[in-house]
């Protein structure tokens, strides 16, 4: 299903939560959505999801706005942090209330991970702790196999293990069934490798829209003497630099790695979080990839 934003625009109490950003996700794919505390993510996934309507600007889905849209909004599921389900109910009530709302519902899958989890089918929502209630969440999510399937950090209370066995069975319910999977997180080396393309957020804005890939090719890490490494990023995009004991490490955009190691310098490359923090830590003005 196409998602387009067209100058979307949130604002809470005086505060922007989005200013004017637009564009567009045309395909079926694990996109990560990142950036710091504040930056917009969760305004833009409760917009997506029809819970608000934007102060200015649009949110289209399929070139239909989502809000007060009860057909739209059964293709699109949000996991959030917290708070997804009401307190009172059963985990057997709140699979059989999302079964009846999500036409794409998979109930064996769901009993499955109920399983997987080890959560107590007649255990009410309040006796759950984080962890049991963020896989909860979790199940909900997969089960649903809506065509925008969205999770805002889901994980809280879940130890590495079951992190990573949530993981695991995201990529493998996304290889049987695609569709668009919105992940926003801060363990971001966590999943990284399960993003396909990744947007980040900062302020309210949208700094970067890119495939991983590329983001990868396309920013380095190079180290050697300060005076060769001044020299040779006089008229790069630089995003970093380090300087300690002599040498000097620079963060560099669009150069690639043979030229950099064609001069000698060390080459690493940098990991989807550290460019995460690089690109929302830099002043330098719009960065050209």
């Amino acid at each position: 299903m196409k998602i387009e934003a067209k100058n979307l625009s949130k604002i809470y109490k005086g505060k922007r939560a989005l200013d004017q950003i637009s564009f567009c996700l045309e395909e079926p794919k694990i996109y990560g959505l990142l950036g710091k505390n504040g930056a917009g993510k969760t305004t833009f996934m409760q917009l997506l999801a029809g819970m608000m309507q934007p102060t200015s600007g649009e949110i289209l889905v399929e070139k239909t706005n989502p809000f007060n849209n009860q057909r739209l909004t059964e293709s699109i599921c949000l996991i959030k942090e917290g708070n997804n389900f009401k307190k009172d109910l059963k985990i057997k009530n709140v699979l059989t209330i999302s079964s009846l709302f999500y036409p794409t519902w998979d109930q064996l899958l769901a009993l499955k991970l109920v399983d997987e989890f080890s959560l107590d089918i007649n255990a009410k929502v309040k006796a759950l702790s984080k962890g049991m209630e963020s896989a909860l969440g979790i199940i909900v999510g997969l089960a649903s196999k809506a065509p925008i399937t969205m999770f805002d950090e889901p994980y809280i209370g879940l130890d590495a293990s079951a992190r990573s066995r949530f993981y695991e069975i995201l990529v493998e319910q996304y290889q049987e069934h695609k569709r668009t999977i919105i992940f926003s997180t801060h363990l971001i080396d966590e999943v990284s490798l399960l993003f396909e393309e990744v947007l980040i957020f900062q302020e309210g804005k949208l700094l970067v829209q890119e495939n991983t890939d590329v983001l990868r090719q396309k920013c380095i890490s190079i180290s050697g003497t300060i005076p060769q490494i001044e020299s040779f990023i006089t008229d790069k995009m630089v995003i970093d630099t380090k300087q300690f004991a002599g040498v000097m490490t620079a963060v560099v955009v669009g150069i690639e790695i043979e030229e950099a190691r064609t001069n000698g310098f060390t080459v690493e490359g940098v990991t989807i979080q550290q460019l995460m923090i690089y690109l929302t830590s830099y002043k330098g003005g719009k960065i050209e990839w």
